[in-house]
């Protein structure tokens, strides 16, 4: 079986609702099921999954694709690995291409290599919490306010001083073939003479994890003084540090689900911020902000912002970052902090409200920028010059044409310089980003319906009014249409035609059958433009001032059916007070929905 056949068979065999419902909290809604998107925060429903088409779109941050894509971007795995879990899930055979030798013994080397760190890291784990020795370091953490839970979260660890444990503690605990490996990856040292002694002495030590939770290597900080203050794991075959961050593994799901990520630059500024209540926070280790950190990060977040002590040197890295930002399509703000602070010390100083309010007031990263260099040069003649200069970087590192355009745009406002000046200068780099795309058989298959429940001929005639007049949905909105029809096939198209309005001044009818896939949404739309165009009445004939009354009325009769089930409950609870409290209230209710008698929609 080659590749093509083994990805249809999985897809042909797959059911993307029941994997995505895995993860995400999934409702049916007409021929489709929605839910809240795992992809970037919200609180209303824009998720949807199309169990006849097998793939899932959000209505909310556009994230799409069939059943490899979702697996690939929820629990950010490559190609291969999706298919493999898959595979596995639904028993389908994976035929294994035949490594060469040198492919077969680096893998071996590399899956040695991850061994042998979370071999030293649960020793290193163990000493911290059982040695008596470990008391100075377990000391440590505790004047720093770190409690035990969060050292077990981040799996913190401590390598021995020499003068208590000699220097082979590490060495003498590995076998001959993870004391080769140990050298390599950086945790022992080679002896002029022979044998190995430890890298990492009398340090706090922070396993470094990939995003699939393997322990690549370790950041250590010492104890007491002494320098380096910080140690890293070298680079090697399963560590990168351009393309690590500490925290991410952990804290993955609160950076999705606040859309947001806050950069800090020390490894106890990171800690400090979790202990504090903070769960989207990343530390780069030992290097400035990268381009493939970014590039890691906007998979769980379009939003990041740089958290730095408010010193030259926080404001120098701030001002570095811009060009990356712009370049991976980021959005990047910062907040410096007050001098004398690092995120750590203020967090402690002031608590986690102080903090939260400067992370909300951050400014965007271009502005920042400028209004630094103008700061610096001034606006005089030979100061615009400096600061056109000094935004070239900025401008060359734009990832599109238009992209370019409204910076230049925009610096060339807000400097009163014309935009001709600015265009001069070079433009983009070669884009060096791999393109995240899989090429996979898509020929359509047949699939089981799932069930679709009818709709009502009221739901039907609001669905049409919606249709034909889009320029009405922000009315129909606000009277609570999307609650009346939730479940159906319009709820769908309620999304759908939301997006086009916030993308387009202008919608029409027939945009929403342009962008509506084959199924039974596109069906219905385009039944409702026959109809309208023959002639055939329907929703020419109803008012908007029927929608809403029968809008008006749903919600109402809603309400009243909601207070009734409170009734009940206050009933069975012999709760007088809140019975005398939902009864008075129910009958508010009713005599409004008799008020309001039968819409003309009713009929």
């Amino acid at each position: 079986m080659n590749r093509e056949d083994l990805t249809a068979q999985i897809k042909e065999t797959a059911d993307i609702v029941q994997i995505i419902g895995e993860q995400v909290e999934l409702r049916k809604s007409g021929a489709r099921f929605l839910g809240l998107c795992p992809f970037h925060g919200e609180r209303t429903p824009s998720f949807t999954v199309h169990p006849s088409n097998q793939f899932f779109y959000c209505f909310g941050c556009g994230a799409s694709g069939d059943v490899f894509s979702f697996m690939m971007q929820y629990h950010n795995i490559d190609f291969p690995e999706a298919v493999k879990r898959l595979a596995q899930k639904y028993n389908i055979a994976v035929p294994e291409r035949k490594m060469s030798q040198r492919e077969f013994e680096q893998q071996e080397l590399k899956k040695l290599m991850y061994s042998v760190n979370k071999k030293s890291g649960d020793l290193f784990r163990d000493y911290l919490v059982k040695s008596p020795q470990a008391q100075q370091a377990r000391q440590y953490l505790a004047e720093r306010q770190i409690p035990e839970s969060v050292c077990e979260q981040f799996g913190l660890g401590y390598a021995p001083a020499t003068e208590d444990v000699g220097w082979n503690f590490l060495g003498s605990r590995l076998q001959k073939e993870e004391i080769q490996v140990a050298v390599e990856i950086g945790l022992l040292s080679k002896k002029e003479k022979g044998g190995t002694y430890d890298r990492f002495r009398d340090r706090i030590l922070f396993p470094i994890h990939d995003i699939s939770g393997q322990v690549c290597g370790f950041t250590g900080r010492i104890i007491g003084e002494g320098q380096p203050k910080y140690m890293n794991s070298p680079e090697s075959p399963v560590y990168d540090k351009s393309r690590s961050l500490l925290g991410l593994y952990q804290l993955k799901d609160g950076i999705r689900k606040k859309d947001q990520v806050i950069l800090v630059e020390g490894n106890f500024d990171l800690i400090s911020l979790v202990v504090h209540g903070f769960d989207n926070v990343v530390a780069p280790l030992g290097t400035s902000l990268t381009r493939p950190q970014l590039r890691l990060l906007k998979r769980f977040a379009n939003e990041a912002v740089l958290l730095f002590d408010g010193d030259q040197a926080g404001t120098k890295a701030a001002k570095r970052a811009v060009p990356l930002f712009l370049a991976e399509q980021v959005s990047g703000k910062v907040a410096l902090l007050p001098a004398g602070h690092d995120p750590d010390t203020y967090v402690k100083e002031f608590g986690r409200a102080s903090l939260q309010k400067l992370i909300d007031s951050a400014q965007d990263l271009s502005e920042f920028l400028l209004q630094n260099l103008i700061d610096e040069h001034g606006i005089s003649l030979e100061g615009k010059t400096k600061i056109v200069e000094e935004l070239q970087p900025v401008i060359g590192a734009a990832a599109s044409s238009l992209q370019r355009s409204v910076i230049i745009g925009h610096f060339a406002e807000k400097l009163n310089v014309p935009v001709e000046e600015l265009e001069r200068l070079p433009g983009p780099p070669i884009d060096d980003r791999i393109p995240v795309e899989i090429q996979h058989n898509t020929e359509s298959r047949q699939r089981k319906m799932h069930a679709v429940a009818p709709l009502t001929p009221p739901q039907k005639r609001l669905i049409s009014f919606m249709v034909l007049y889009p320029d009405r949905l922000g009315i129909l909105t606000n009277a609570g249409l999307r609650e009346v029809i939730s479940g159906s096939l319009g709820e769908v198209l309620f999304l759908q035609l939301t997006r086009l309005r916030q993308e387009r001044d202008m919608v029409e009818p027939e945009d929403l059958l342009s962008v509506l896939p084959e199924g039974p949404e596109r069906k219905l739309v385009s039944d409702i433009l026959l109809s309208a165009s023959a002639g055939e009445g329907g929703s020419d004939k109803i008012e908007e001032a029927d929608c809403l009354s029968y809008l008006q009325r749903s919600i109402l009769i809603r309400e009243s059916d909601r207070v009734m089930q409170e009734i009940i409950a206050a009933q069975h609870d012999n709760d007088f007070e809140k019975l005398q409290n939902s009864l008075m209230r129910k009958q508010e209710l009713d005599k409004k929905i008799r008020a309001l008698g039968t819409a003309n929609i009713d009929n």
